[in-house]
């Protein structure tokens, strides 16, 4: 017989407070909490940008841009995909509003939450950063970023490009890159992130359990970056509408970046949703069986939904048959359903 789920609360008291504040919030405030969960979801592209323009070696590379994002992503998928489901791209949540069922209208909170996050991200690392992008006249002795641009008669050359410091928010492309292939460069990257998010979501692929998922999206957006982002890469909606505000916030209309705002803002949408449609019609099935890992990760969901009076958008009602692994061949069975003989070579 499969063992009884077992609840947190069950194994550790909560203080009375935290108990009084998880009813409210399963009640009355879990769009709010799935809002904050969102936003969660900068600095090593700082650190490249501002080390070289400065000619400071050491402080920055394209390889600590990848690693750092995918470990970002890692963070925010493991931290926060327990609350709010873990999208973290506009484009993502546009995708699973139109093919997966998700609500139109927590699509709309989604959406305002991951670019608010983003923006008040961008802000915050604009401070922490500002001594070195900046000139201040108390910090004389570090020659800022934009100093540099402005001694060598570049800064309205360079400043709001993807090598200048309004890039380290902003997305921008170098002068003179052709828009059409930076156009085919975002679209064939965001399609190939899609395709590896829809691996990644599918419960019935043995090779990517739940616990594995955020590193393969993590990674998968850190090759992006290493291979496409020097031809210029947004690969979501929310990181670029965020920084992008943020720069015009800090620097005016200057910082808008021209015809190359809307393929960077909008092609990771309908690249995101081919991929869907893609994965779909030929590499996902139906008729293949959930693995354990998944059945038990939605079964959770489940009960947590059902415990709080949450609504839920996935038909969860054949998840209530409760599941147990086989001691002999591991294989997943049914404890309400009696196990059938195998004969060699039959598959489960």
């Amino acid at each position: 017989m499969a063992n009884e789920p077992i609840c947190l609360r069950d194994v550790e008291a909560r203080p009375r407070y935290m108990a009084s504040w998880e009813r409210f919030r399963h009640k009355e405030a879990h769009w709010l909490v799935e809002m904050v969960a969102e936003m969660l979801g900068l600095g090593a592209t700082a650190a490249f940008i501002v080390g070289t323009l400065t000619a400071q070696s050491g402080i920055g590379s394209l390889y600590t841009i990848g690693f750092s994002y995918a470990i970002g992503i890692v963070l925010a998928i493991g931290l926060c995909a327990a609350t709010s489901g873990g999208h973290f791209s506009p484009g993502v949540t546009i995708t699973l509003s139109l093919f997966k069922g998700f609500p139109k209208i927590k699509a709309i909170r989604y959406i305002a939450a991951q670019i608010l996050g983003s923006y008040l991200t961008c802000l915050v690392v604009y401070v922490q950063w500002k001594d070195l992008l900046v000139a201040l006249w108390f910090f004389f002795s570090i020659q800022a970023a934009e100093d540099v641009l402005k001694e060598k008669g570049v800064y309205d050359t360079y400043m709001f490009t993807n090598v200048g410091p309004a890039g380290v928010f902003a997305l921008y492309v170098s002068p003179g890159t052709n828009l059409h292939r930076v156009l085919l460069n975002e679209f064939v990257t965001d399609f190939v992130l899609g395709l590896a998010i829809c691996g990644c979501l599918d419960p019935t692929n043995y090779f990517i359990p739940p616990a594995v998922g955020p590193w393969v999206i993590g990674l998968t957006y850190a090759v992006a970056i290493w291979g496409y982002s020097p031809t210029a890469i947004a690969a979501n909606t929310a990181r670029d509408l965020g920084g992008r505000l943020m720069a015009l916030t800090i620097w005016g209309v200057q910082a808008s970046g021209g015809p190359y705002a809307a393929i960077s803002a909008l092609t990771n949408i309908p690249a995101t949703i081919l991929a869907f449609f893609v994965y779909d019609l030929f590499l996902g099935s139906s008729t293949r069986t959930l693995t354990p890992y998944h059945a038990e990760f939605l079964r959770s969901r489940m009960k947590y939904h059902e415990d709080n009076g949450l609504h839920s958008h996935q038909n969860h009602s054949v998840l209530k048959t409760q599941y147990s692994f086989d001691g002999n061949d591991k294989r997943m069975v049914s404890a309400d359903v009696p196990k059938v003989g195998l004969k060699a070579g039959d598959h489960a």
